[in-house]
């Protein structure tokens, strides 16, 4: 018999389903394997479903007795996870099962990202479509694909499958808080042509390691550092100093999350090599004193290695250094309508060295579309001032606040009634889906909420076992008086 690791945990069905979707590779990008799951789930259980070409899944359910003619309630969440894992891992996410762990508190996966965000979601929708004692209107399920890399399968998802006008996202990882607005975003990518030509001289790796990371939008408040800008200060500085060519630099892997580790590679003459060191011992020194307060395991070290022979030329070596010295990063301006809630950012994500050229990829948010635009092409001006070519792709709208909402005030008072409190009612610097299907949908009443999660896109990602039982008895509540 198969052993299962959250077994007799409640609630049963929801934790059930989630564990299966943690057997199913579903990394973005890798989509198909969980989305055909989710077609055979329908069929098993005799339910209308559309799976639609870029893998999106829609199942239906018809209301249960005396709800049959309420109104459609569409129920959505992603199934696509960040697939970030230790160096050490020995997990495939192609084809392997995450490895879940659980010490009763919480469910995590040994060594990988969980992907609670969004499995949870996911696995509360099978839970009430398999149910058949769950009162609740007519349901449109929605699943969708590669969320954490641009929300590519909401956008593409044919409106026209869906009749509701109600939309409930489960795509929130904080208990106790209806979100009800978000930013906007764009991922924009830069690639920088660089000359390889013949080196001599001592190598050295330099690394900056550590760093707290977290989620590009609902973490980007809180001034954790980035190891790829990290890493362009130092070079900048280095590069003051002494000469030395660059071999490679990369980190990161994914644009929307701050990236923890990132290495580069240089070449230096053999004389120069003791003064280079003690240059780097020095401003490793500097750059770790400055950084952030929360940013205590934070590492900066180098090592001598072995010379390959060829290295990027001195002029490449000037553009790569001063492009990713120069390139703007972090909180760019703060909300003056909503005290600490930040209005427009940026994060370089994925920073990486290949053949002859250097790719930087950015996801950048605002909550404003002028400040947006003005951004993005901020970014296409120092692109073009280092010779670097720029692309955007994976736009999505801001999500506005809607001053009469029937379904806010509903889940306002069906939570006041389960928890005998307030809930917080907030707007959001982390990009959501409801922000696409609000413009694909005319008249849609938008909220969304989810259980506790921490440390979501790192390998530190954590879910809540009582916050999801609660959650889910809130999530029925709900239902039930729709």
């Amino acid at each position: 018999m198969e052993k299962r690791v959250l077994n007799g945990m409640q609630p049963e069905r929801v934790l059930y389903y989630f564990e299966e979707i943690c057997k199913v590779p579903h990394g973005s990008r890798n989509t198909k394997q969980i989305s055909d799951y989710l077609v055979c789930f329908a069929r098993e259980h005799g339910l209308r479903w559309v799976q639609d070409e870029v893998n999106n899944v829609v199942i239906y359910k018809d209301g249960t007795p005396g709800y049959e003619h309420h109104p459609a309630v569409i129920l959505q969440g992603h199934m696509d996870m960040v697939a970030e894992k230790t160096k050490d891992s020995p997990i495939d996410f192609n084809k392997d099962p995450l490895d879940l762990r659980t010490d009763g508190e919480y469910i995590w996966a040994e060594g990988t990202t969980l992907g609670g965000d969004d499995g949870i979601a996911v696995a509360y929708a099978l839970a009430i479509l398999e149910a058949e004692d769950i009162p609740h209107p007519p349901l449109e399920c929605v699943f969708t694909v590669d969320e954490e890399i641009g929300m590519e399968g909401a956008a593409a998802l044919d409106p026209a499958l869906l009749r509701g006008r109600v939309f409930i996202n489960c795509d929130s990882e904080n208990e106790g808080i209806l979100t009800v607005s978000c930013a906007g975003g764009a991922r924009s990518d830069l690639v920088l042509p660089v000359s390889i030509e013949k080196a001599e001289g001592k190598g050295i790796h330099l690394y900056v390691d550590g760093l707290t990371g977290g989620h590009s939008g609902a973490e980007v408040h809180k001034g954790r550092a980035n190891s790829n800008k990290v890493m362009g200060e130092l070079l900048a500085k280095l590069l003051k100093l002494t000469p030395y060519r660059l071999v490679y630099v990369r980190g990161g892997q994914k644009d929307n999350a701050i990236p923890r580790y990132t290495m580069a590679k240089i070449i230096v003459a053999e004389n120069l090599l003791d003064e280079t060191i003690a240059h780097i011992e020095r401003l490793a020194d500097e750059l770790l004193k400055a950084m952030p307060a929360e940013e205590t395991r934070a590492k900066i070290t180098y090592e001598v290695c072995v010379c390959r022979g060829r290295a990027m030329s001195v002029l490449s070596t000037r553009k790569t250094v001063g492009l990713l010295n120069e390139l703007p990063n972090g909180v760019k301006a703060w909300s003056k309508d909503i005290e600490g809630l930040v209005q427009t950012s940026l994060n370089l994500g994925i920073l990486k060295t290949e053949d002859e050229k250097v790719s930087l990829s950015f996801s950048v948010r605002s909550s404003v579309n002028d400040e947006k635009t003005a951004l993005t092409e901020e970014l296409r001006a120092i692109a073009a001032k280092y010779g670097a070519e720029y692309s955007q792709h994976g736009d999505y709208p801001a999500w506005e606040y809607r001053k009469d909402s029937p379904l806010r005030d509903l889940m306002v008072r069906a939570f006041e009634e389960l928890y005998g409190r307030k809930p917080v009612v907030e707007a959001i610097h982390a990009g959501l889906e409801c922000g696409l299907f609000s413009g694909k949908l005319p008249g849609l009443d938008c909220v969304s909420f989810g259980p506790d999660m921490q440390d979501i896109h790192t390998t530190r990602e954590r879910l809540n076992i009582a916050s999801t039982a609660r959650t889910w008895k809130y999530l029925l509540a709900v239902l039930e008086r729709l």
